[in-house]
Parts: structure tokens; sequence; C-alpha cells
């Protein structure tokens, strides 16, 4: 098995997972917290360690900071964690999404190929995300 460990944080919905890319104070804690406010289960904050498992990427948390999520002005939140879950998506705020309907993009983590979302100023962004994971994109 080969695995990658990312700065990255890392929610699910039914086991399956998106992977929150970007710089420090890029808002991948923010993003989460946001999902799960929506209802999705925190699998991984600041660090998230990926596996590849049958093809697919498998996400898990680094036993330390398991069950715990920041929130920027408040602190350490405790959040029950999901154990793991299947990468499904790649959302990536270090880039900015500037078309209306975005092209499908790829992004490619340990010789396995996922959908890649650009970060989105916009208020049904975080929306939009948990939309793509409990189903898919069309067209």
């Amino acid at each position: 098995m080969t695995s990658l460990l990312l700065h990255a944080s890392c929610v699910a919905v039914n086991t399956r997972a998106v992977l929150i890319l970007g710089a420090a104070g890029a808002g991948k804690s923010a993003l989460a917290l946001q999902l799960m406010a929506f209802g999705a289960e925190l699998v991984a904050d600041d660090q998230t360690q990926i596996t590849a498992q049958d093809q697919q990427l498998v996400a898990t948390c680094p036993p330390a900071l398991s069950g715990m999520i920041e929130a920027r002005g408040v602190g350490l939140l405790h959040a029950p964690p999901c154990a793991s879950a299947t990468l499904q998506l790649v959302v990536d705020l270090d880039q900015t999404e500037t078309a209306r309907l975005s092209p499908h993009r790829i992004t490619t983590l340990l010789g396995v190929s996922l959908p890649l979302v650009l970060g989105a100023q916009t208020p049904h962004f975080p929306a939009s995300v948990l939309c793509y994971l409990k189903g898919a994109r069309l067209g």
C-alpha cells in the first residue's frame, strides 16, 4: 500500500469524501466546518493521510489529530470523527474558478485520478460541494 500525508482537510458524507487543499489561511478548515454544518462528518483537519487501495484513495486522520478541527477566532473544536472515507473529489482553494460552468478537471494522487474543483467565492460553494458528494456532477 502506498500512502501520503497531506496538509489538507477532509470531510465525508456516507463515507464519500472531499479532500480540501490550500495554503495556510486559505480556508480549508472553514470550508470543512461549513460542510459539517450541513451534515458532513470530519475525517481530518490540517493533516490527512491518503492511502491507495484497489484503485481508490482512502482518507484517514493521524491519531494525534483525530476528532479535532480548528475554528479561527474560536479555537479547537471536538467533532466525532469518521474513521476513514473514500475520496470522491478534491477542492483546491489556492486556485479560483472564474468560469460560470467550469470544465471538468482531474487531479492525480498516488496514481489515482479524481475530479478537481477550484475554489469559488460564492455563498453556495459549500452547498455545491455537498451536493457533489451526495451525487455527482452532470455534463
